[in-house]
């Protein structure tokens, strides 16, 4: 399915570029439209600026709400279900719902933070890998790019009507470093409340170095383990966003190289054919792979945020 939104979005570009004003097709405006976050120029809703800011929605804001909604919508109906039905043996998506409760907790939790705290981590934990999971995975549906086809053929809307408002920007919110650090900030605040929770709030800062060290250490050490608490944060930042715009780059420059071929020796059937002996083959051996990442990421993200939390809470270690 991703690769069909991936190759989509090459021949449509290419088809505008060569109805509009005969210019070159360009991979680079290509691959930054369709991976970022929709521009001011195209918000799905108009809001005013407050204190010089833009609050207007956006395609990842919008993608935001739409993956909370989903997951909110699903997970509550699920529960209520199944407690309205008072089985102890919960069956379907319930039963899977459960065994992810549960490996969270005693895979992910458990062995970092402690059994003391463990039912107080595990829903913040899960909450993180179930929305990172879905926000990654949704990135991988075709949704708008099957949109812009009915549009273009089918409905015919305005320009500037609601559906081609959609299609501008990438559909993966967790591909925008704005989404990924505001999830780090959650793990920052997280970590501080943790160790505050443990061990005091004075007692947690002054934990962040060992006693008993001469004195002359601690100008050298204390600058660090502060620039180290920021380090955190900030590398689950970049780390999550990075990967996740990372596989759509690598398709589509992939992709593109059908319409380079075909715009440098103008010959389609060269174009055609680098296609079927090159692009193609690459682009569904990345595709599988984004698979794979979309899950890993979820994990490696809740995993570190886990391992942080448990390093406020047990210092001795």
């Amino acid at each position: 399915m991703q690769l069909a939104e991936e190759a989509q979005a090459p021949a449509v570009h290419a088809a505008e570029a060569d109805h509009g004003a005969g210019e070159a097709f360009n991979a680079a405006e290509v691959i930054i439209e369709h991976v970022s976050n929709s521009s001011l120029e195209h918000p799905i809703l108009h809001l005013p600026h407050i204190a010089g800011i833009d609050f207007s929605v956006t395609k990842h804001v919008m993608m935001l709400w739409l993956v909370a909604g989903t997951l909110f919508l699903v997970i509550t109906f699920a529960t209520r279900r199944y407690l309205s039905q008072h089985r102890r043996i919960p069956t379907g998506f319930m039963n899977a719902l459960e065994w992810l409760v549960q490996a969270i907790r005693d895979s992910i939790v458990l062995p970092s933070v402690g059994a003391k705290f463990v039912n107080v981590w595990t829903p913040l934990i899960l909450t993180l890998f179930v929305f990172i999971l879905a926000s990654n995975a949704i990135g991988l549906i075709p949704i708008f790019d099957v949109l812009g086809l009915l549009d273009r053929f089918l409905l015919h809307t305005e320009p500037e009507s609601l559906v081609n408002r959609v299609l501008h920007g990438g559909t993966t919110a967790t591909a925008n470093y704005n989404v990924t650090a505001g999830l780090a900030i959650i793990t920052f605040v997280a970590i501080i409340v943790a160790g505050t929770m443990a061990h005091g709030f004075l007692a947690h800062w002054k934990n962040l170095v060992p006693s008993g060290l001469a004195w002359p250490v601690y100008i050298l050490l204390i600058p660090i383990e502060i620039m180290g608490m920021f380090v955190k944060p900030f590398a689950l930042t970049m780390r999550l966003a990075a990967n996740m715009t990372g596989g759509h780059i690598a398709i589509l420059s992939i992709l593109s190289m059908v319409f380079i071929f075909n715009q440098v020796f103008e010959s389609a059937p060269l174009g055609i054919g680098v296609g079927l002996v090159v692009a193609m083959p690459l682009a569904v051996g990345i595709s599988a792979l984004e698979i794979i990442i979309v899950m890993v990421q979820a994990y490696v993200f809740t995993l570190l945020t886990s391992v942080f939390i448990g390093m406020a809470i047990n210092v001795h270690h």
